[in-house]
């Protein structure tokens, strides 16, 4: 029996003022659609009171598209025009999307530039378009439930998912029709969902595995507070990996070659696994029947074992980003309180074994794993559209890869670093590197190492209108700002003039998991040379300063200053550190700029007494001490 919500006199809402608002978890193989009605955080059913919508779109020469159950009984005899896990290829670039081609059996059109399109009988399709079409079936369903227009909604996205593959989220949501109030991570959504039926307070780790990504999340729950301390994944990795590998293996058994190429058999093969994988969590063996081409079957017996060894790989894949987000945070096993199991796939039956081995901890799995991502949202649309006090849950989520800027060298300065709490703002003043500079190109960039080639390019634009003035002189205020779903945008402001640009970063293509991982990885791996890499950097700038500075100053007085034999010593020092800067040799390149500093110092001095003495003309020094 739900309890009744007592408020203060005049403090309450009205039925009639409550506005509507959603949870989606939009999923790799199911999504749902959660709201919160009396008080409490339910999942909505469609019409015949299935909570899960496939994620599985068909689309056909004539009609409108089948969306759901429909699809997913199409989709062995139309696969290629039936398209599932789409959102393995949301905010990808068609590049990028030849690595998973061996995983996803549909033909892409070549010709698309950025977004990489699926050729189906109704033309091409991105994966924003499939997923606009789940989105708005999901919004129909929440509509007739609830008999009104919905006021806002709350979209859930895996923690990895990148500035790229969050805004294609949100384009598909607009297609959709929707009003997205925020993108939450899923590992969040399933630790409000926890936190606030339970009160569970302490340190908890977030494992979400679902049909085709994987998150691990570390939070902190206090009094209300959901504080991510660190977070790590694979936004390519899931149930879809597992029912390939069973796949694979159930075609081995039939050993036919040709039928590795007939994309109608494999989509069955693929279906048949998934079939499988469900029936073992409840058996210790199964039967999987595949109908062969020719009209025969085959039947195939698949025990627990068996598969427990075949997807092995994909669940061990797991266990190394929970290890990077343990040192993330700066923590150890003993400190974690509880393991919050969220996704589809965390149901097999050795995922939760490993994971609770790994952790040697409690798995907390009372909540259903496939519903608990779209009750956590549910709860964060409901207070994000007013109808509850904001006081009552602070999200405090992070970026799980650091942004910057290149400076000169080609060296990446962070400015905003990985596992900062969002929504964040940093700012950091840069300067002119050469005299007269009236503008600044300005580079976004992504990732852990030190040089630009090694990190990700997020988007370029140039501060013009810069007031002329000596190298250094200028005063430039870069300014990241990443918002609660994760979103960048990036300013630059000049101070004497007050002219300032912005850009909001929307690259057109996300990370691969294998780029995001070998970022990280790389990081340490290659720590010791990035630093090396970057002190021969900065010496290299310094020295080009150095030569820059002094070679100007000799073309304007050099003949006015310097005898020739005291100008041929510093061309001298000026060629042999032009020399050098060539070379990998940092220490060898400092020691020459230093040198070439020193020999410097005369002819310095004597300008600066020279423009003291142009200032001092035709006054006293008592004038100046007034």
């Amino acid at each position: 029996m739900a309890l009744l919500q007592i408020s203060e006199p005049g403090k309450s809402t009205n039925p009639h003022e409550r506005r509507l608002a959603v949870g989606i978890d939009l999923g790799t193989t199911n999504s749902l659609i959660a709201t919160v009605r009396s008080g409490e955080a339910i999942v909505l059913p469609d019409e015949e009171g299935r909570y899960l919508l496939p994620s599985v779109v068909r689309f056909r020469a004539e009609g409108s598209p089948q969306i759901g159950y429909p699809a997913l009984d199409a989709s062995i005899n139309d696969p290629m025009n039936t398209i599932a896990s789409s959102k393995r290829m949301i905010g990808r670039k068609t590049a990028d999307i030849k690595s998973l081609r061996d995983q996803l059996p549909y033909n892409f059109d070549d010709e698309s530039a950025n977004v990489p399109r699926i050729i189906t009988a109704d033309g091409p399709r991105s994966a924003i378009e499939v997923s606009a079409e789940i989105l708005t079936a999901l919004k129909k369903r929440a509509e007739t439930s609830l008999r009104g227009n919905l006021g806002g909604v709350v979209i859930t996205v895996p923690a990895y998912f990148d500035d790229a593959q969050r805004q294609a989220t949100k384009d598909a949501a607009k297609l959709a029709g929707l009003n997205v109030m925020r993108l939450l991570n899923e590992p969040t959504a399933a630790a409000v969902a926890y936190g606030l039926d339970q009160g569970s307070e302490g340190i908890y780790a977030i494992y979400d595995l679902g049909g085709g990504t994987f998150d691990v999340s570390i939070l902190h729950l206090n009094k209300g507070v959901f504080e991510v301390l660190a977070t790590a994944g694979d936004s390519a990795l899931g149930g879809d990996d597992m029912d390939r590998l069973i796949a694979e293996w159930l075609l081995d058994d039939v050993d036919d070659e040709e039928l590795s190429s007939n994309s109608q058999f494999l989509r069955q093969a693929m279906v048949s696994a998934r079939t499988a994988k469900e029936a073992l969590t409840e058996n210790t063996s199964t039967i999987v029947s595949l109908k062969l081409p020719d009209g025969s079957s085959r039947e195939i017996v698949l025990d627990r074992t068996t598969m427990d060894e075949i997807i092995a790989p994909v669940i061990d894949k797991t266990l190394i980003p929970c290890r990077r987000s343990l040192r993330d945070a700066g923590l150890d096993k003993d400190d974690i309180d509880g393991i919050v199991m969220v996704g589809g796939s965390t149901r097999v039956l050795s995922v939760k074994e490993k994971v609770e081995r790994f952790f040697e901890k409690k798995l907390y799995t009372d909540v259903d794993p496939d519903q608990v991502v779209a009750v956590g949202a549910a709860i964060q649309a409901d207070i994000l559209i007013g109808n509850r006090s904001a006081d009552e849950m602070l999200l405090l989520d992070v970026i799980p890869l650091s942004l910057g800027i290149e400076i000169m060298g080609s060296m990446v300065e962070k400015i905003i670093p990985r596992n900062a709490t969002i929504p964040v703002t940093r700012a950091q003043e840069f300067t002119t590197y050469k005299d007269g500079q009236t503008a600044m190109s300005i580079h976004v960039v992504q990732g852990e190492r030190e040089l630009v080639s090694d990190c990700r390019s997020l988007a370029r634009f140039e501060l013009r209108g810069i007031p002329p003035m000596a190298a250094g002189s200028a005063r430039i205020t870069v300014s990241f700002k990443v918002d609660a779903d994760g979103l960048l945008s990036v300013s630059a402001r000049e101070a004497t003039t007050g002219i300032e640009t912005q850009v909001d970063v929307k690259p057109s293509y996300g990370l691969t998991d294998e780029e995001v991982e070998q970022m990280l990885r790389d990081s340490i791996t290659f720590a010791n040379d990035d630093i090396k890499a970057r002190l021969l950097a900065e010496q290299r700038v310094e020295a080009e300063r150095v030569i820059l500075a002094i070679q100007s100053a000799l073309d304007v007085d050099g003949d006015k200053f310097l005898n020739d034999d005291e100008r041929s010593e510093l061309v001298k020092g000026i060629n042999k550190l032009k020399e050098l800067t060539d070379s990998d040799n940092a220490e060898s390149i400092k020691q020459a700029a230093n040198d070439l500093n020193q020999l410097s110092e005369v002819f310095a001095s004597r300008r600066m007494d020279a423009s003291i003495r142009s200032v001092m003309a035709g006054h006293n020094i008592n004038e100046f001490s007034e």
